[in-house]
């Protein structure tokens, strides 16, 4: 406090902060720069179509090469780090879900350029603890798979997976606390963030919008250099102290965006009028089709009144459809929402409230938005209290593998090896095809695919049947058959001895 002064003359006052150009604004950019990119899919992502955005101008820096891109995606298009791989001028990628970006990851593929794919709680967790002054920490997060092993390689020779790899991963020290194992994972130190935001200030206080926050608040406190892009720059003042995400001693410069948002997927809620449309479908998707609903119907009766619960995209999203009556639950995506309501009208359609599959939904009354960090603080932490995802392969111990195939798929790990992390707190259910597509069991002695998680799943959910895992022990029991299913066929469709249940049951 000043004594003696004017009330207009104790406000602070910051030269500089607010550029008209953004051309200048990203003047200071050098080559090798680790450069942190915010947003989620395209939610908040600081850049558009148009040329007077964040990245569109770094884009016209053609001495700007080498760079390090830290992001949740790997951009897709011309939007987001996009634009950044198809000027060239990206050499590595640090991501958790890369795999939205097919150029990518084929460059990825070709051993064209270098990635760290790192479990999305994890990689906001990096970021944060650069920000807070704390140069490492230890995360159950991929205990047990190839995070810690180091196998997911960084680079692959020039010309690709046949040839070997050039740069390998990052083997990680593991420690045990309190009988568990734990991973130590390094902070991510920036050198620019590029982030936008809803409302800034002339000082460069920061206010963020439903699912705007994602990354962007804990990379606008990490980097060297923030530069924000806002939606509104207002009047210093405006903005209550109490709304403020980003406190302005973190932002140094602000730009003003100018270019309408995007949206990634429209998803939007089905018409009454639908309800009575034949379908399209062949006979065989329309088959498939009924078998997830089948699953999913099942999974529903897992859900109790007053669950946390978290769902992973695929058949996870039509469980809602099907809760028992009375049933309310809360539904977390890891994107920064705790009560999460159904697609939108045509009418609702937001392009700052999307989910963890970048589709656009609504919030229920009683709803919650923040960033990722808190956001993986409940997953990590055990307050969930049911994660339901997919898999491609599940062990009898319940091993978990959802994430790549070496060599063919780099989708990213995403947020799954976090909500797998804490099984003894978070039950993990995985609902899925009982068979691949060629025929092959999904449930296996041992998972052939680099692990998600070990020993992390308590249930499967399929088409055809479910089954209970003894963790502890390595084993399952069957305990339920759907209808029309004999115990006979599933036997010859799980790749793996089981015990079943005295009473089995049929749906």
């Amino acid at each position: 406090m000043i004594w003696g002064k004017n009330a207009q003359d104790l406000y602070p006052i910051h030269v500089g902060y607010v550029w008209k150009s953004v051309d200048e604004a990203v003047k200071d950019v050098k080559s090798g720069d680790v450069l942190l990119c915010g947003g989620f899919g395209l939610a908040g992502v600081p850049a558009r179509m148009q040329q007077d955005t964040l990245l569109s101008a770094l884009v016209k820096r053609k001495d700007v090469t080498k760079l390090t891109g830290v992001s949740n995606n790997a951009g897709a298009g011309d939007s987001g780090l996009g634009k950044l791989f198809n000027s060239k001028q990206i050499d590595k990628v640090v991501a958790s879900y890369p795999g939205g970006n097919k150029a990518f990851e084929a460059l990825y593929l070709k051993g064209e350029v270098s990635l760290e794919l790192c479990p999305q709680g994890t990689l906001v967790e990096r970021l944060r603890a650069h920000a807070a002054g704390i140069p490492a920490f230890f995360t159950p997060t991929g205990a047990s798979t190839a995070v810690e092993d180091g196998a997911i390689p960084t680079r692959y020779n020039e010309g690709g997976f046949a040839n070997g790899v050039k740069i390998p991963g990052i083997k990680k020290e593991m420690r045990e606390f309190g009988g568990r194992k734990y991973i130590m994972e390094p902070a991510i130190a920036g050198d620019v963030a590029f982030v936008r935001a809803w409302k800034v200030d002339e000082v460069g206080n920061c206010v963020f919008r439903y699912t705007q926050q994602n990354f962007s608040t804990v990379m606008a406190k990490n980097a060297k250099l923030t530069i924000v892009e806002a939606d509104q720059i207002v009047p210093t003042g405006s903005l209550s102290p109490n709304a403020i995400h980003v406190p302005g001693i973190y932002v140094d410069r602000i730009v003003q965006a100018t270019a309408p948002k995007q949206i990634e997927h429209i998803k939007l809620a089905p018409s009454p009028s639908s309800s009575g449309e034949q379908s399209t479908l062949s006979a065989e998707k329309e088959f498939a089709q009924k078998m997830r609903h089948r699953t999913a119907k099942r999974a529903a009766k897992e859900l109790k009144d007053g669950f946390y619960v978290n769902l992973g995209i695929g058949i996870p999203t039509l469980i809602p459809a099907y809760l028992e009556p009375g049933v309310r639950v809360w539904l977390q995506s890891e994107n920064g929402i705790l009560g999460m309501g159904p697609y939108p009208t045509e009418e609702q359609v937001d392009p700052d409230l999307i989910n963890a599959g970048k589709e656009t939904v609504t919030l229920l009354p009683g709803a919650s938005v923040f960033d990722s960090s808190e956001s993986f603080a409940m997953i990590r932490g055990g307050h969930v209290d049911l994660s339901i995802l997919g898999a491609m392969q599940v062990s009898q111990a319940g091993d978990i593998a959802n994430f790549m195939i070496p060599g063919k798929l780099v989708k990213g790990i995403g947020g799954a090896m976090d909500l797998v992390s804490n099984p003894d707190q978070t039950k993990v259910i995985v609902v899925m095809e009982h068979c691949a597509k060629d025929g092959t069991p999904k449930i296996l002695k041992k998972c052939s695919l680099p692990l998600t998680g070990a020993r992390t799943v308590s249930q499967i959910i399929t088409e055809l049947a479910v089954f209970d895992v003894d963790r502890k022990n390595g084993h399952l029991e069957l305990v339920e058959l759907q209808e029309g299913v004999t115990l006979e066929e599933v036997k010859a469709k799980t790749g793996c001895d089981f015990k079943v249940q005295r009473d089995l049951s049929k749906l």
